[in-house]
């Protein structure tokens, strides 16, 4: 089967096609035939090896060989299944998260039953489903599981023109919460779009210093930090950061010491929020933002333009053209 590997951290170019034997089902797994997947800003950086502490799971000087194709999203069909598994049959349509194996960046795709996959609505694409899995459910784990997110609540979204981002300001909204966005002018009209009652255009205006209160501030973007956003928090308010190892230890110590809290935490196991997921496009009550698709043969280019840090929304892998 065709794949895209990585064999030393470093630059897109680091990226190149092998041929690799099609994995076979075993036990509980189900073989799935990639359709689509896509890159995510995660996946840019464990390619360049960061954060550097992140090297402690994925290889100190060289990627391990577990995660040398990298793809965390996938939609495909179910092609073989392992001779104990009964969730699936073949010829499913699934969509769903790769986990710390990664592998999506490839034709074939072994996945346990009971990883975090999910059978597709029917009226969506491969592409689409690709499109939704890791934003939409990160953005489910922080609002939903860590913030506990009420009606009536209000949230502001750091980087909401993002993947995450754009779910997190529409399930906010389905929420029934009053959301702000922080994004770039040129996106300022898709988040209203999503939901959004006021953005703020970073490149001109300092949220913090907008006189607003909120009872969540997530972060889908690294780009604040619990010291700026502290202020802007009502007394209960939490600051949900999506990245950072410093950011981990100040949820341990804001535990303790009462006032807004940090709340963080890896969205690894995506059942839940998958059912959810699909329930709401199954609905066409979730519109998914794709900024560009590229073919697999061109992965090099598609992992060029995350890493300018502009992307809107999703950036598509097509494996099979359908």
């Amino acid at each position: 089967m065709r794949a895209v590997m990585f064999q030393a951290y470093g630059p897109p170019e680091v990226l190149t096609q092998v041929d690799l034997p099609t994995p076979v089902p075993r036990a509980d797994q189900v073989l799935i035939r990639v359709h689509a997947t896509t890159v995510t800003s995660a996946e840019c950086g464990m390619r360049r090896g960061e954060p550097r502490w992140g090297r402690v799971v994925i290889g100190l000087r060289r990627p391990r060989r577990r995660v040398r194709v990298l793809g965390l999203e996938l939609a495909g069909q179910v092609t073989a299944v392992g001779p104990t598994a009964s969730r699936f049959r073949v010829g499913d349509r699934v969509f769903g998260f790769t986990s710390f194996g990664a592998g999506a960046n490839a034709e074939y795709k072994c996945l346990s039953e009971r990883a975090s996959i999910a059978r597709m609505p029917e009226n969506v694409t491969y592409a689409q489903a690709a499109a939704t899995v890791d934003g939409f459910t990160t953005a489910w784990h922080f609002l939903r599981d860590l913030a506990e997110l009420q009606p009536g609540q209000k949230v502001l979204v750091i980087g909401a023109s993002g993947s995450i981002g754009t779910y997190a300001v529409q399930l906010a909204t389905h929420l029934g919460a009053v959301v702000h966005g922080v994004c770039g002018a040129r996106n300022a009209k898709l988040v209203e779009s999503l939901g959004a009652n006021r953005v703020f255009d970073y490149t001109v205006e300092d949220f913090t210093t907008s006189g607003e209160r909120y009872d969540v501030i997530l972060d889908t973007v690294g780009r604040s930090s619990f010291t700026r956003c502290r202020p802007l928090l009502a007394p209960r308010g939490c600051y949900l950061p999506t990245t950072g190892l410093v950011n981990s230890l100040l949820a341990a110590r804001t535990a303790v010491t009462g006032g807004p809290r940090v709340r963080t935490g890896m969205s690894v196991r995506k059942h839940a929020a998958l059912a959810a997921l699909r329930d709401l496009l199954s609905q066409d009550r979730l519109q998914i933002v794709v900024d560009r698709t590229y073919p697999m043969a061109e992965i090099v280019e598609a992992h060029r333009h995350v890493d300018t840090g502009h992307k809107v929304g999703n950036v598509v892998i097509t494996v099979v053209e359908d």
